[in-house]
């Protein structure tokens, strides 16, 4: 299995862990595009600002070091912010600090927000875990957690035990924890 996301971050303290990058990629991006588009820049800008943003971390994280009484979400929202700040001043555009309040304070976010932005991380994990499993396994997890349906139903359908089917789930919500190990802060 693949490592954790403590210590996806310190594979791209590494230069050239491609894997590591396109799987920060694929996690953090979504999210950086929501907090892009919070600022009110037209979808052209956005995208510039979320690659301005990645060009950054390209340079930062490999001097990153996780501190697990701070926020990486924090951290990242401020490289955003700092970066829209610096996109404002460099085209003469008004810096609209409504849209930033709602941005820039993390203490801020109410519980569907919250919510919200802990199911998107999960999703995007599952995406990138889905490869690590044999399909049987991650189809019997998916159907018994997701789908709500007795193991035993599951079980007969896929002709594998019961023992399967929890071994199953077990598997694959571990590797889950340990994917989001220090990213839902």
């Amino acid at each position: 299995m693949n490592s954790t996301s403590i210590s996806l971050l310190e594979r791209l303290r590494q230069t050239g862990d491609q894997e590591a990058w396109k799987r920060f990629v694929h996690l953090y991006t979504p999210l950086l595009y929501y907090w892009a588009r919070r600022t009110g820049l037209a979808a052209d800008e956005t995208a510039d600002l979320v690659q301005e943003v990645l060009l950054v971390l390209v340079q930062k994280l490999p001097e990153f070091a996780y501190d697990p009484e701070r926020s990486f979400r924090g951290w990242l929202r401020t490289i955003t912010l700092n970066k829209w700040r610096e996109r404002c001043r460099r085209l003469s555009l008004p810096v609209d600090s409504a849209g930033l309040s709602d941005v820039a304070d993390p203490d801020r976010h109410d519980a569907f927000e919250e919510a919200e932005y802990r199911q998107h991380l999960v999703k995007q994990a599952l995406q990138v875990m889905q490869a690590e499993f044999e399909a049987t396994t991650w189809q019997a997890c998916r159907e018994f957690v997701v789908s709500g349906r007795p193991a035993v139903e599951v079980a007969a359908e896929l002709g594998v035990s019961v023992d399967v089917v929890y071994g199953a789930k077990s598997r694959v919500l571990r590797r889950l924890r340990e994917e989001l190990d220090g990213l839902l802060d």
